[in-house]
């Protein structure tokens, strides 16, 4: 072999020796998804707390790095893209399976909204919630005035403590503060009595929780999870605003000792806020001793959360 043909050689079919090459970028970013999505319980402080909250959100990134794959018509991406694409639905897919069906028959709705401090228009929430015709209507964030004088007028049953309140078409037995150590009524417990006994319904907003800043919200979800865990009532409803998403690692204080209606009964992910673009879903329905046969949020005017609703049959 000649000088010259030794110096040809190495490229005289360019990009041979780089095909194996292509689209590793594309794989590694692929597997680095799928193993955030299978391993986000082991990213640990604010940041994993961060990643929870966001965690369904990773699935976008799905479709981008098939389409990146499909270009460079690199068949190692396009498995490394599969792979975090079959985590992904393993998490998350089951929530878009179709509901399996009630009949349209329940024999107790309950809701939940936070009214938004802010609420410009609070009787228009009142209205739009009342025309769901929910047995239990939990509220946070409310104010007395207009919204709480209609809901006056349609629940002949109702409490109050601090900025919480349950109104009720079923007779309230007994109810009380829950106190969370925020130096003010943001939960309660009232105790309703139905045809078919009594059931135990916690009304909570649990405290702030911001990127880097959950300190409050997870010292409040513990006196509240210990307040539930602690509760011999078989049945037993919790509905208001945790400051949780559904994938935050702090909801396992609650779940599965309680469980998601959402989750078990409703199709999607049923993020509630910001009402504009809802990115999470704060707000929640949990349940033990009941059967949930529907769940769904609803949109709502002046708050910047959706409302959440549930029916159950006993």
């Amino acid at each position: 072999m000649t000088q010259q043909t030794l110096e040809r050689a190495p490229g005289t079919r360019p990009g041979r020796g780089r095909a194996p090459r292509r689209g590793l970028l594309t794989a590694a970013a692929a597997l680095a998804v799928a193993a955030l999505l299978a391993g986000h319980r082991l990213v640990p402080g604010d940041a994993g707390t961060l990643l929870d909250t966001g965690l369904p959100w990773l699935g976008a990134a799905v479709p981008v790095l098939a389409l990146a794959a499909a270009l460079r018509r690199a068949p190692l991406a396009g498995a490394a893209v599969a792979v975090a694409a079959a985590v992904w639905a393993a998490l998350f897919g089951t929530a878009f399976l179709p509901a399996s069906p009630s009949g349209g028959r329940y024999d107790l709705r309950a809701m939940s909204q936070n009214m938004y401090a802010a609420n410009p228009v609070p009787a228009r929430t009142a209205a739009r919630l009342i025309a769901d015709r929910p047995d239990l209507l939990a509220l946070q964030e409310i104010r007395a005035g207009a919204s709480t004088a209609r809901l006056d007028a349609a629940y002949p049953h109702r409490v109050v403590r601090g900025t919480v309140g349950l109104w009720s078409r079923l007779p309230i037995t007994s109810s009380g503060p829950v106190d969370l150590g925020l130096g003010w009524p943001r939960a309660l417990r009232a105790v309703v009595a139905t045809g078919d006994g009594p059931l135990t319904v916690y009304v909570a907003h649990l405290g702030s929780a911001r990127p880097g800043d959950t300190g409050e919200r997870d010292a409040t979800m513990d006196r509240l999870a210990a307040r539930v865990r602690a509760d011999a009532s078989g049945r037993v409803l919790l509905l208001g605003d945790l400051n949780t998403a559904t994938t935050d690692r702090k909801l396992g204080a609650l779940v599965p000792a309680l469980r998601e209606a959402q989750g078990d009964a409703g199709s999607g992910l049923g993020f509630t806020w910001p009402s504009s673009f809802p990115l999470a879903r704060p707000d929640h329905i949990l349940y033990r001793g009941l059967d949930p046969v529907d769940a769904a949020t609803a949109r709502t005017p002046g708050s910047d959360h959706d409302a959440v609703r549930a029916d159950f049959r006993f």
